[in-house]
């Protein structure tokens, strides 16, 4: 854990909702790939597909705002390298 950060749970993390990733998404250019349309997509839209790829996830909280990084791997290249992933949610203007 790195410092000010808990470990994560389902009744720390910051709720968001489809509009507030909806707006994320379509004002971030790196998000407008054709890739999104093929099967990688449908393939980690699953259920069950972040249990293995989802090493640790930490947040931290100061004033509105909110911070969660988390260790990934996705979940067809389970030997490499993990990825390091942030978000910042802003609770009071619902923006990520």
């Amino acid at each position: 854990m790195e410092q000010g950060f808990t470990k994560a749970s389902s009744g720390n993390l910051p709720r968001i909702d489809l509009i507030m990733l909806g707006t994320f998404l379509a004002s971030n250019k790196d998000f407008y790939s054709a890739e999104f349309r093929n099967v990688k997509t449908s393939m980690s839209a699953r259920a069950s597909y972040g249990d293995d790829a989802v090493s640790y996830v930490q947040v931290k909280r100061e004033g509105n705002l909110c911070t969660i990084k988390a260790k990934i791997c996705p979940e067809h290249k389970v030997h490499a390298k993990l990825y390091g992933v942030s978000l910042v949610v802003d609770e009071q203007e619902e923006t990520v």
